[in-house]
Formats: structure tokens, sequence, C-alpha cells
């Protein structure tokens, strides 16, 4: 499952990414295809050698925390050493570090969108008769039957996975063998000179080529995010054994291929293919583009999660497809948003060579702020000296700078699209930190001391009655307002009293030694303190229990969680834009309260309303 899980982007390239080098380069019948051909390729095989060879595979597959890969496991290890950054860095790593996640999930609507569409188009390579609006709706019936099943989660379908990408890979290295057989030459691609030449004699055009040879390490950094399902040492086996060579001898087939007959540059992927095998090729290409899709789709839910257990998102509606398998989520709205998306995406751009010109630049940009947050990794955690990282960033940032400059250029042609995705998402996630800074000092400014409680009790002033009472409190200091809420409209508290704070830390895992924290203000009054990482999904119900179980009897059936419901106002006097707050007050709207959050039995759960200005 690894291998179509972690190399499905990276190994459905094939597909496109030749093509839109030679089509940029210009190559046609009649000219000296020789530097045309062979310097883009030489790019290329620099590029996966580089990128994912040495850079995410031999550096950064070291960069975990707590085997955890990604955006937010880098900015985890940057905080996981005290004094590595003061809180100005701290400001603005965090925020590279949401920009490169909303990076992701531009480039997760665009991958479903063009790995679907470029295999389909195989179909005219049967028959040229077939209009591409055919290839159109059948690339939508493909991606919508991917992302209705998405709610049935994917472990039965993700066995077949792992079968499926051998079986692609190597029939992406006989293919391009057999074509590198019948020109053997095409070899000396690899030469590094090739690809120096072409870049130094093709002036500005190479720039825009070095932004279509990115097309052949997309998937790079969601290799990186999933290193924790797998491990770097199977990864690597996986990535050096069967999918690098794979990889490299297609990229030559298609070569030798479009040397010998420069027709075929129309679509050399399917060209290289014997015809007999042709149709077979289209359904494994198929096959091969809806896990690489499957993937990505599985990794934005991930990213997801992640984003709005550290706070950066609102609450979403999680549902856990297969208790028994970590990661085996599934999310209704974000997958019926990436859904829209990738529709969209192909109904405007109709084509894979038009979709080509809006990839690349998200996933170009995040792989420069990976670098640049390596870097501060590598001198400020490992403790490497300056001349062991510099020289290897430097190169990682050179090649990058080109990935960027080269998307960049494809502007007005599409690449606005990712660019403005991920600016719209970043203000989201900014916005919705903001605002619940602001709305934790509103509610800090109505908060009283638990002491003041606890006297009114030994005192014998406040009424009790039978049962447990939790009420749900966003911070471990003073009493929740759906406490005060609830003893001045009832005029009564629960024998058993539980003030619960549910916190996400900074790190991917929490041990279960830390996991819970009780503290005992009273007979029957307590403090709970449940503590996850942001990798996590939590049992707050059952370690609720497990913790109290130790200190009182508690029954379940006889528990009621209390959690106020903040109605906000956008007129108060936080200190955000007058745009921002309506956004924020629309984005609290649509978040999902705590206890349902937190799948907390619904007829135990009682809400109380409480208007707050921010």
């Amino acid at each position: 499952m690894g291998l179509g899980v972690v190399f499905g982007d990276i190994g459905t390239s094939p597909l496109y990414a030749l093509r839109e080098c030679l089509h940029h380069a210009g190559f046609r019948a009649g000219v000296d295809g020789h530097e045309m051909v062979y310097g883009p390729i030489s790019l290329m095989f620099w590029s996966l050698t580089i990128m994912v060879s040495l850079k995410y595979l031999g550096i950064l597959s070291r960069a975990t925390a707590q085997g955890e890969g990604g955006m937010f496991a880098l900015l985890s290890l940057l905080r996981s050493r005290k004094k590595a950054l003061d809180p100005q860095q701290t400001a603005v790593i965090v925020l590279i570090v949401l920009f490169g996640a909303a990076l992701l999930y531009a480039d997760g609507m665009i991958t479903p969108a063009i790995s679907v569409l470029s295999a389909v188009e195989g179909l005219k390579q049967l028959h040229e008769s077939i209009p591409q609006t055919v290839v159109m709706y059948l690339s939508i019936g493909i991606l919508l039957g991917l992302f209705m099943v998405q709610r049935h989660g994917t472990a039965r379908i993700g066995v077949a996975f792992g079968p499926i990408m051998v079986v692609w890979f190597l029939a992406l290295a006989s293919t391009g063998l057999y074509r590198v057989i019948e020109h053997p030459e095409v070899i000396t691609a690899l030469s590094p000179h090739w690809g120096i030449s072409y870049l130094l004699h093709h002036g500005q055009h190479g720039i825009v080529i070095m932004g279509m040879v990115l097309l052949a390490v997309t998937g790079c950094e969601a290799l990186y995010a999933d290193i924790g399902h797998f491990g770097a040492p199977p990864l690597k086996r996986a990535w050096f054994l069967l999918a690098y060579p794979a990889l490299v001898l297609n990229y030559l087939g298609q070569g030798a291929l479009v040397i010998t007959d420069p027709a075929a540059v129309e679509h050399p992927f399917f060209r290289v293919v014997p015809q007999g095998l042709l149709a077979p090729m289209i359904i494994l290409a198929t096959a091969a583009t809806i896990i690489a899709s499957q993937a990505m789709i599985t990794g934005v839910y991930s990213l997801t999660q992640q984003a709005v257990q550290l706070g950066y998102l609102p609450r979403l509606r999680i549902i856990h497809t297969n208790p028994d398998v970590r990661g085996q989520i599934y999310m209704p709205q974000v997958n019926f948003l990436l859904m829209v998306a990738c529709i969209s995406l192909v109904l405007t751009f109709q084509t894979s060579t038009n979709l080509a010109a809006a990839y690349g630049l998200s996933v170009s940009m995040e792989m420069l702020l990976t670098s640049i947050l390596l870097f501060m990794v590598a001198r400020r955690i490992w403790g490497w000296p300056f001349w062991r990282i510099a020289p290897m960033v430097l190169l990682f940032i050179l090649l990058e700078a080109g990935y960027v400059a080269g998307s960049l250029t494809k502007l007005m042609q599409g690449a606005w699209f990712p660019l403005l995705t991920a600016a719209g998402i970043w203000i989201v996630m900014k916005t919705w930190t903001d605002g619940r800074a602001i709305l934790f000092q509103a509610l800090q400014r109505g908060r009283l001391p638990v002491q003041h409680l606890i006297d009114e009790i030994k005192n014998d002033r406040i009424t009790r009655v039978p049962g447990t009472g939790v009420f749900m409190s966003a911070t471990a200091e003073g009493l929740p307002l759906a406490l005060l809420h609830h003893l001045k409209h009832n005029k009564a508290l629960h024998q058993q009293v539980v003030l619960l704070t549910v916190r996400f830390e900074g790190e991917p895992y929490v041990c279960a030694e830390e996991r819970v924290e009780v503290n005992e203000f009273h007979t029957n009054f307590y403090r709970v303190m449940l503590r996850y990482g942001f990798s996590e999904s939590p049992n707050v119900f059952h370690d609720l229990i497990e913790a109290l179980r130790e200190r009182t009897k508690v029954k379940r059936a006889g528990v009621t969680f209390y959690q106020s419901r903040e109605v906000l106002l956008p007129n108060g006097p936080g200190k955000m834009a007058a745009w921002r707050k309506e956004l924020f007050v629309t984005l609290s709207r649509m978040s999902r309260p705590a206890t349902g959050y937190f799948e907390l039995p619904p007829r135990q759960v009682i809400e109380l309303g409480i208007q707050l200005e921010v």
C-alpha cells in the first residue's frame, strides 16, 4: 500500500511530464532533437536524484517529530527545544508553515484532476475520433465515483493499492526498456551536461522548461507527509529498488521513441507502449491515477485534522471509517469541497496540457519553504555546522527557485489558481487563529476563580443534585462560562463536578503517562486535563471515565456534558479588520461544538448559548 500512497503522484508523472517539456521546448519533426530531448530528460533525472533521493529520502526523512513528517512536524521540531526560536521568530515560522499547508490544499485539488484526465486521454490513442468532451465527462465520472466512495473508507480497497502500483512500476520499466534497447544512445541523456547546456543556451526559455521539469517530482511533499505511516527504511527500499529505476527507464524510453519517431511527441507515454498492449495500459494508468488521487485526498484529510487540532481551522466533522487502522478518516465537508474543485478544474481547463500550466506553482513554493525550514532544523535542532548543511540547502533552493520561476511564467495560463487558492486558505487559517485569540481574551474577562465556587459549596449555599456534570472548558484556569450560566439559571449543581479541558499539544503523539492530569479541588469536584497529539484521534469519553474511576464511582450513563455555544457579535473591541471579524463569525458558526467534535453521546450533552462581542 505504501507504493500507492507515497509514490502514487510521482509515479504517474510520466503520463504528462516529458510531453509537456517537449511541447514547451518546441520539439518537432525536422529539427535536431538531441538537445531538445536530452536536455529535459537530464534535468528530470537529476531533479529526481537531488530532490527525492537526496533531499526528501536522504535528509528530510530524519526531520520527523515522533516519526511524523510534514509542515506541522517541522514546526513541532523547531518548537521542541527551548530557546531554539524567540517569540518573533516563532510567529514568522508559523506563518510560513500555514502558507505551506495552504499550498498543499491547492496541490490536492489539482493532482486528482490532472492525473485522471491525462490517463483517460489515452483513449484518443486508440481512436483519434474520440472528442475531448467525452474524455472530460468520463474523467468527471471517475472523479465523482472516487469521491463518493470516500465515506466507506479506504481500508478494503487499500489492500489492492500495493500490488497495482507494483504492476504499474514494472510496466513503466519494461515499456521504457523496450524503447531504450531500440535506441541505446539515449542513456547518455543522464549526463548532467545536457541539462546544464540546455539551460545555458536557451536563456529565458530554459526557465519555462524548469516549470515543466517540476512535473516529474510533484508528490515529494506528500511523500514527506506520509513518512510516518510506513517509516523511512521501507520507503527508501521501495524508491531505490523499484520506483526510481522504473521512472528513469520510462523517461529514457519516451525520449528514445521521440528521437526516432518525432510524431510520437503528441503523447509519448502511450506511444511507447506496443499497440497490442495499449488498451490494458490505459486501464492500468487509470487505476494508478485513481490510487495517486486517493493518496492525495487522504493526505488532505490528515492535514485538515492536524490543522483543526492545532487550532488553525474550525472544528469539522471527522468520521473514523476504521477504528483499528490509524489515520482512516473521512471528512464530508472537505471531501465535498475537493470534489467540486476537481470537477471545476476539469471543466475549466478541459485538457491535461492546459491543466499542466496550473500545476506546479503550489508544489514548487512548498518545496522552497520546506528547504528554508530544513536549514533552520539542521542548524538549531540538530546542531549541524554551517558548512555541512548550507551547500546542500543552496543546491535545493537553486533548483526550487528555477521551478518557481518557471511556474510563474504560466501565471496567466492557469498558475494563478493554486496561488489564489493557497492565499485564500491562508487568510482563513490566519483569521481563525487571530479570532480565537480575541475570543479567548473575551472569555477571560468574565472568568471567576475556582476557589470562589468552592467556598460557596463548603458553606452549603448551593443545592446539589445526583449525577455527574462535566463542564467543557477551553482553558485550565478559572470557572467555565457554561458552569456559571448553568448555575445561574438552574440554581443547582451536580453531586460530582468535573471541569474538563482537552488540549492538543504541538507534537504528533502524547504518551499514556502524560495523557491525563487530575486535580481535586474539593470532595467530588475535579479538574481533568486530557492531552493529545495533533496526529491523534481523541477518545475523550473513555479517557475521562478511566481517569475518574480511580478516584470516584462514576457511571457512564449518569454523566451529563455541558458546553457553551458562543454567539459571536463582530462589534467588540478586538483588534482585527471588520471584514476579518465577519469571516471569523461565519467560520465560528460552521465550527462543530467541542462535544460533537469529540463524539460524545448526544443524549448526554447540553449546550448553553452565550453572546460575546469580539
